[in-house]
């Protein structure tokens, strides 16, 4: 009898909620008018209360947007409640519950400072309650608070809580609605949502494959959506955008997420100076409307990516850090080189970081980073460990008495060197450029990491722009990324539809495949890539010949692009395009570290959604609904 007396208590209390008055108003008119002594209604939630007196509540309403804050005033004249008086039913509820409230307005006697949930205050007014209607009921074992730290598996707890995480979200839908009025409105771009459910095609990252319960067969979820936006300009779409999910499963990082969002578009008739100035254009708007950005320049320098590889020893370079590295080995005297690693004739590359004017602090900062894990990568280089010194002008050879009295004199000049100067030399093998960053690239920006940390270097602000242009069209299959799976030991280096940039970079495809410069270019801020784009090959036999003249897939996996070579075949324009990570923009643009402080559900490091717990281990049935089997791993 008493669990149907609960469950009838649990259909009651649920029935109560159902239906409940209206907002008359919002927060925000409220603050923009005079009401005072007008009834209104507001929805909200419930903030801190405090009892007065047994016939006198104060309590806190904060707004639907847990933005603003009205106090709410309530007495034992307050009127009935569904038969409990408003002012007993208020300090029944808990903090936090979701209520609608019904009031007068009246001025505000004592003005009191906001709780520090609240990040606006309406102090002109306040509301004597005169009815209020529980809408849930916040748990009292859930405790929140300003201070309240809440793991990854309660995703709605840290959200609610923490302003920054809604306000970032909040950010990323008006950046969006800007991306979209740009494109659409300003270029008349199409929007255009293509399949989720695609096919597996060897693009260059590993897929996610989704089964179906036809024996063998199986989707792919995209890792963009780069052929059927190219489908597109082969269909006679002129300029198609998306902002678009897409999929890759690959090893994760603060900026990777194995499900990601990004910007879309392609131009037909269009060159890829044609999409660097529209994502120009898209970049700008959002600086000036979101950042308030008074000074954006009209278009943003470019830099070759083997400028940026030899110079920064990155190919997302940022610019705001000073510290140029320079290739000496040239000056260097034979011994020296011999003793800087294993390799025989490296590439020997050299940089200073002006970290203090003092020898012995940098000495200091010297000994602390090099005891800390960030430098084991850099100690346990395969091509030996990089040469540190520090500049004093108190010893010989200001402390580079191993380069010798002329190698000493010629970085002194090159470096322009002072008291406190980090200096570093690393060696590398003699070859072209290839991959994302250098051993001594990454040492740049660990260092000045560290060095921002200890205070020794002020951190970097702004915002510094720049294209990279001019990558190689193809690389060297490395372990760590599966290419197309060709047998000739070469994978496209941004994607198998990027064109050759020149007739002469055409010509070297039957020659020096590996010196070919592809028709692709990165945005980059600040260190980030924000987005990548190519011309693509718009010729089917062009596309049939890269695939399998250079890349050597095989006929079968050659197969998997027979619809985008007929697309192709059919008069496809020539096209270019572009996709910008919407992620990482927003990361970038709100200053965070991490895209997942701008996801409303974003994976662990592992891959998983700490909330919902997925994925999730495949039942019996599942496994043979899809013809599927475990097998125990080796």
């Amino acid at each position: 009898m008493a669990f149907n007396d609960g469950k009838a208590s649990v259909l009651h209390d649920f029935e109560q909620t159902l239906h409940f008055p209206p907002a008359t108003c919002t927060f925000e008119e409220l603050a923009d008018s005079n009401r005072t002594g007008e009834q209104i209604t507001l929805h909200g939630y419930l903030g801190t209360r405090r009892d007065a007196s047994k016939t006198l509540t104060f309590a806190e309403l904060r707004d639907i947007k847990l933005a603003s804050t009205i106090q709410l005033v309530s007495s034992l004249a307050s009127t009935s409640n569904a038969g409990v008086p408003a002012h007993e039913a208020l300090r029944r509820l808990t903090t936090h519950s979701p209520v609608a409230v019904t009031g007068t307005l009246q001025p505000r006697k004592a003005p009191q400072k906001p709780s520090e949930h609240a990040s606006g205050l309406i102090t002109s007014a306040e509301l004597r309650l005169e009815s209020i209607v529980p809408l849930n009921a916040f748990p009292e074992d859930i405790i929140m608070a300003p201070e309240t730290v809440f793991q990854a598996d309660q995703r709605h707890l840290q959200i609610r809580n923490e302003p920054s995480l809604r306000e970032a979200l909040s950010f990323r839908s008006r950046a969006a609605h800007i991306i979209r009025d740009e494109l659409c409105d300003k270029h008349d771009f199409i929007e255009i949502e293509t399949p989720l459910l695609f096919k597996s095609t060897p693009e260059g990252a590993r897929e996610f494959l989704v089964p179906t319960r036809v024996p063998g067969m199986a989707y792919a979820l995209p890792q963009s959506p780069q052929q059927y936006k190219q489908i597109l300009m082969a269909s006679g779409i002129p300029r198609y955008m998306q902002i678009a999910k897409c999929f890759r499963d690959e090893d994760l990082r603060a900026d990777r997420q194995p499900e990601f969002t990004q910007v879309d578009l392609e131009m037909a008739f269009a060159s890829g100076e044609d999409v660097m100035r529209t994502v120009e254009s898209v970049i700008q708007r959002l600086w000036v409307d979101m950042l308030h950005q008074r000074a954006m320049p009209e278009s943003f320098p470019r830099m070759l990516y083997h400028e940026a590889m030899s110079k920064y020893g990155s190919d997302k370079p940022d610019l705001r850090l000073a510290s140029e590295i320079h290739r000496v080995d040239y000056v260097l005297p034979v011994d020296l080189i011999s003793k800087i690693g294993p390799l025989a004739s490296p590439a020997v590359d050299i940089m200073k970081i002006p970290i203090s004017e003092d020898p012995s602090a940098t000495m200091t900062f010297v000994d602390s980073f090099m005891d800390s894990p960030e430098a084991q990568p850099f100690i346990n280089n395969s091509h030996g460990q990089p040469g540190i010194f520090v500049i004093d002008s108190r010893k010989p050879l200001q402390g580079m008495q191993v380069f010798g009295f002329e190698a000493a004199e010629q970085v002194e000049e090159l470096l322009a060197l002072e008291d406190g100067d980090l200096v570093v030399l690393q060696a590398r093998p003699n070859t072209p450029f290839s991959g994302g960053s250098t051993p001594i690239g990454n040492l740049r920006l660990a260092l000045h990491k560290a060095a921002v940390k200890e205070g020794l270097l002020l951190a970097p602000t702004g915002f510094a722009f720049t294209w990279i242009t001019d990558f190689p069209l193809f690389s060297p299959i490395t372990d760590a990324e599966p290419g197309q799976g060709g047998a000739a030991g070469l994978a496209s280096t941004h994607h198998p539809f990027t064109s050759p940039k020149t007739p002469a970079d055409v010509d070297l495809l039957l020659t020096d495949p590996l010196s070919v410069v592809a028709d692709h270019y990165d945005l980059v801020v600040n260190g980030v890539e924000l987005g990548g784009g190519s011309r693509r090959i718009h010729n089917a036999e062009m596309q049939k010949f890269i695939l399998q003249e250079i890349l050597k897939i095989s006929d079968e996996r050659l197969g998997d692009f027979a619809h985008l070579l007929e697309a192709l075949r059919a008069g496809c324009p020539p096209h270019a395009g572009l996709a910008l990570g919407f992620d990482r923009l927003i990361a970038v643009m709100l200053g965070k570290e991490s895209v997942r402080d701008v996801i409303a559900f974003p994976k662990t490091g592992r891959g998983e959604d700490a909330m919902v717990k997925s994925p999730t281990r495949m039942t019996e049935r599942q496994l043979e609904t899809y013809h599927l089997k475990l097998i125990e791993a080796k």
